[in-house]
């Protein structure tokens, strides 16, 4: 006897009947997969292996099929692709969506319903194949799906637009065939019509000004008015949508809804949503994030909206499903991210407890949240002098979660802990005592370009204003060839963040500068060759930095910075150094000077030597054509390093 679990098993016996001669046979068979699929991915998963969409699909291409069965075949194929891209795969591979298609045109309505709504489901998934918008035929299909008074193939149509509109070519053409005139005619179509068009609305204007213009245009503004107007709808989905189309709007040209009168009509209807307690409530939370990030007006306007209070009382609403505390932390997020006033009420109301709690949720995408929170708020300089991350509370936490399974919640914590490692406290002897070192310096050798980009901006801030004890211990953990293997990584804004590391290093008193020196003088070496062939000027920034430091230090420190910079024995070394003093970049030819400077301090031994050295590598009368630069700095600091080279004569 088969056990009841065994029972419920998809059989080869499905296939059988699937494929019966006997159309009332197959039309049970087909049924009973149906049946069984809605809603079950086991089942829905289980049935594909067993290769039941090919025997359903099959039904459609038979002639002799009735009516009835090819709404059920459909329905069923429509479930198989319902949330499961194997499902969809497997009904595109099974070759059922031409005749799919085929069956709109059908004069059963029954059978256009059921194919449109298939479709629907296919066009939700990210494997489901593109329309090319640019062939004549695709483009004149979507356009009688869109005109159809048939509900399920205007949605159809509304489907393909979201699922296939993706660079600005695309939207571009669609614009110019009328798909925006009408997508917005639906607006005052059913419910589903008008939310449907709103969803997809976004997929043509989206980083397109001339798109958000056409729209702002059509019928002399009323299209725009109309889904103002839907903010206030009595549907909260339909508010949402509305909202994210304006914020759509505005985020992709600067040109229309700036006024503050819209702005705060925004916040305030986002944060009415928040109290939805259905799919709408979660989604507002980020539609609430995509509206304030980096706009410190919008934040301020959010703060005065009492935003940080209302996200505060959700979250005394414990427990909260994952994705609304998510939301809810990434919208906090972006309060915090500029405002000290935001950050300030942030920590009087005690959120900072929640976000905590939430770094061991079981929920990575919570995790990360809780992460990328706790970023934005340690933000604060004032916060960060007082101490108030810098405990074991926050930190060992945050350290476990640098050996967390999701490399996202990896990143993230290390964002967090850049921050938080600043401290401006010369010993940050709490996040060693956690094992922090230790980890950075793993992730910094780890195989993922992100991690250790991370890693090694963690190490650099860790060695703000911080001691000669702190130095030493992280030293010892990362030595000097992990450092120049750094220097030297594939990915340049590793290598800036590198040299970045190495500047704090050596910048200080002598004993600071040494360092450049361990190992046979690996990390200069390193530095010499990155500046000689660096892609990204930010690296050439931070290494002219570098030698600027070590070229503060004594006779030696500077010899070697003058070896390396102007061999004797190589040809053409005064391009490799001109070439920073003749940047188009500002903080270059700054940087560059600043080198200069260093090596022609005037109480130094050997400065008259090294002046003599750069007047006959032409380096002199090049600085001394910068007296009128463009930039304020770089005058400045030209004028210094010529003020200090004439203390010894004028040539």
């Amino acid at each position: 006897m088969p056990t009841p679990s065994a029972a419920k098993l998809p059989s080869d016996h499905i296939l059988d009947r699937l494929s019966s001669s006997d159309s009332e046979i197959k039309l049970k068979a087909v049924r009973e997969v149906k049946n069984q699929i809605i809603g079950n991915r086991t089942k829905k998963v289980s049935y594909i292996k067993l290769g039941a969409v090919p025997a359903v699909s099959a039904v459609l291409a038979d002639s002799d099929s009735t009516s009835n069965l090819i709404v059920q075949s459909v329905a069923a194929l429509g479930s198989f692709a319902c949330g499961v891209d194997a499902g969809v795969s497997a009904v595109i591979d099974a070759g059922a969506v031409p005749h799919l298609i085929r069956f709109l045109s059908s004069s059963d309505g029954k059978v256009v319903d059921s194919a449109a709504r298939s479709l629907r489901l296919i066009y939700q998934s990210k494997v489901a194949p593109k329309y090319d918008f640019f062939k004549q035929e695709d483009m004149q299909f979507l356009l009688s799906l869109l005109d159809s008074e048939n509900e399920n193939l205007s949605l159809l149509g509304i489907g393909i637009v979201i699922h296939s509109c993706e660079t600005s070519a695309e939207q571009n053409i669609l614009c110019y065939a009328g798909v925006l005139e009408k997508l917005t005619s639906l607006l005052g179509g059913s419910l589903s019509q008008r939310d449907g068009s709103l969803d997809s609305l976004p997929a043509i204007i989206k980083n397109n000004p001339e798109a958000v213009s056409k729209f702002v245009d059509l019928h002399c503004g009323r299209a725009l008015s109309s889904v103002i107007q839907l903010t206030k709808d009595r549907y909260p989905r339909t508010r949402l949508l509305a909202c994210l189309f304006l914020i759509c709007v505005m985020n992709s040209s600067s040109s229309h809804l700036q006024a503050t009168g819209i702005k705060k009509k925004l916040i305030h209807v986002l944060l009415e949503l928040l109290d939805d307690s259905g799919p709408v409530g979660d989604e507002a939370s980020f539609a609430f994030s995509s509206l304030i990030a980096k706009k410190k007006d919008l934040q301020k306007l959010a703060f005065d909206a009492n935003a940080i209070d209302k996200f505060h009382s959700l979250l005394q609403k414990r427990p909260l499903q994952p994705k609304r505390l998510e939301g809810v932390f990434l919208a906090l997020a972006d309060l915090c991210s500029k405002l000290e006033c935001c950050r300030s009420s942030f920590l009087s109301l005690q959120v900072l407890n929640i976000v905590v709690e939430a770094l061991t949720h079981n929920d990575a995408s919570v995790r990360t949240a809780a992460c990328i929170c706790l970023r934005s708020v340690s933000r604060s300089i004032k916060n960060l002098s007082a101490g108030c991350f810098m405990n074991e509370r926050i930190v060992f936490p945050l350290v476990r979660l640098l050996s967390d399974l999701s490399t996202s919640v990896q990143v993230a914590a290390l964002a967090a802990i850049s921050n938080i490692v600043v401290d401006f406290m010369p010993l940050k002897s709490t996040f060693m005592h956690c094992g922090g070192v230790k980890e950075l310096v793993r992730l910094s050798k780890a195989m993922d370009s992100s991690l250790r980009l991370n890693a090694v901006r963690a190490l650099r801030n860790m060695l703000f204003l911080t001691d000669k004890m702190c130095k030493e211990v992280l030293f010892v953990e990362l030595t000097a060839s992990s450092m120049a293997s750094l220097i030297c990584d594939p990915e340049p804004s590793v290598q800036e963040q590198a040299l970045a590391l190495v500047r704090n290093f050596v910048d200080g008193c002598v004993y600071s500068v040494e360092y450049a020196f361990a190992e046979d003088g690996v990390i200069l070496d390193a530095v010499g060759r990155q500046l000689r062939k660096f892609s990204k000027v930010e690296v050439g920034i931070q290494g002219l930095y570098v030698l600027s430091n070590i070229a503060s230090g004594n006779e030696f420190h500077k010899e070697a910075v003058m070896q390396l910079l102007f061999p004797q024995a190589e040809s053409g070394s005064q391009s490799f150094f001109s070439q920073f003093l003749q940047s188009n970049d500002n903080q270059l030819r700054t940087a560059a000077i600043w080198v200069i400077t260093n090596l022609t301090f005037p109480e130094s031994p050997g400065a008259f030597g090294r002046i003599v050295n750069l007047r006959s590598l032409g380096i002199v009368s090049q600085i001394k054509k910068m007296f009128n630069d463009s930039c304020m700095d770089v005058k400045l600091r030209a004028r210094i390093a010529i003020g200090q080279i004439m203390t010894f004569g004028d040539g």
